[in-house]
């Protein structure tokens, strides 16, 4: 599985430096928040992203290599395997936290919901992209959400309410508004969530994600317990001040007393040892990395290549936007990965996965 050496300057090389970029700038700092003082090194989770890192780097090669075109026509078929994997955690994948998520492979886990994004953005872009077809149409619509609603469906299960709510909606509305779905039935599915949430209270949630949204409203309520993240993340962020307490320096993430700093919060222990001028500088990556994938969109040679990278980017945009301003105290707590940032295994590959789509759209805009 070979690049054909003539599109390697079709490649979008500043792109793929800013993932590059936030990968390295990801390693620093779980290498810094897991650092172990008794034993002089840093802890397993650190390791562990370091390996993954070169499964991440294979993932977008072979993401690239193969024509996106190809992949969509075999959309369905990935599709299919992703649901059969979900369905295969939902009886014998490992608990953890009181989610059953992962799948045991060797000494690491896989966790297929972070690679739902993909499966559901190559079958929507397919479904509307190639076929052209339109969100107006009130039949093509509800096939399309039935599309997203099984691995949504099966993600809940989980429970895993941020990665449906959080990493999946967002790819299946960026795709739909693309596909022309009009403004008006955006606002009155907003008014049927306002008026049917006394019943989505009362019914859907449970009493730990009735607790979070509680907790984020007054978490002094409960400041040692269901709110002592949220306060902390907040004082992590704030206690960075401009210039940041410096490598390895940080307190709040490196003595324990900010939960899951290396994953949930890895945002906050950036901002505490790099200050705001750390968090600028990776803001800015980001951004770099939204407005060249959305340039990308706008070059693609056919509408498949449009809506593939329209899809994946609206996911990908609203976790990281999630993930931040839960860190700042702006949005409820959840256990939720700041992409190319936060530890975990499989979120690093997946999304390295998602940027080889990207990639391949933006380099193949002038093949036949």
């Amino acid at each position: 599985m070979i690049v054909d050496r003539r599109l390697l300057p079709h490649l979008d090389w500043p792109l793929l430096g800013a993932l590059i970029a936030l990968s390295l700038i990801s390693l620093a700092t779980i290498y810094s928040v897991t650092w172990d003082f008794r034993l002089d090194q840093p802890g397993r989770e650190f390791w562990t992203q370091v390996y993954a890192l070169p499964i991440a780097f294979v993932a977008l090669f072979v993401c690239l290599a193969i024509d996106y075109r190809s992949l969509t026509q075999r959309s369905l078929w990935i599709y299919a395997a992703l649901v059969l994997a979900l369905v295969y955690v939902s009886f014998f994948g490992v608990v953890r936290g009181g989610s059953r998520r992962w799948i045991p492979v060797g000494s690491f886990s896989l966790q297929p919901s972070e690679f739902a994004r993909i499966a559901l953005a190559l079958v929507l872009a397919m479904f509307y992209g190639e076929s052209r077809r339109s969100a107006r149409a009130m039949g093509e619509l509800l096939a399309g959400a039935a599309i997203f609603a099984v691995p949504g469906f099966l993600i809940l299960k989980q429970p895993d309410l941020g990665t449906a709510a959080i990493g999946l909606l967002p790819v299946f509305v960026g795709v739909v508004y693309l596909a022309g779905l009009r403004m008006r039935w955006i606002w009155i599915a907003l008014l049927a969530l306002v008026l049917l949430s006394p019943v989505i209270w009362r019914y859907a949630l449970q009493d730990y994600q009735k607790d979070r949204i509680m907790t984020f409203i007054d978490p002094s309520q409960d400041a040692r317990g269901k709110g002592y993240q949220q306060i902390q993340a907040k004082v992590t962020v704030g206690s960075g001040g401009l210039f940041g307490k410096g490598f390895r320096q940080g307190t709040q993430g490196g003595y324990g007393f900010l939960p899951v700093a290396h994953n949930d919060f890895v945002y906050s222990v950036l901002a505490e040892e790099h200050g705001f001028l750390g968090v600028l500088v990776t803001l800015a990556l980001y951004l770099f990395v939204l407005m060249r994938s959305l340039d990308a969109a706008k070059l693609a040679k056919d509408r498949v290549g449009t809506f593939l990278v329209v899809a994946i980017i609206s996911g990908f945009a609203f976790q990281v936007v999630y993930n931040i301003t839960m860190s700042a105290g702006l949005a409820p707590v959840k256990g939720l990965t700041l992409p190319l940032m936060s530890y975990g295994g499989s979120s690093l590959v997946a999304t390295f996965a998602a940027f080889g789509l990207i990639l391949n759209v933006r380099m193949r805009r002038f093949t036949n």
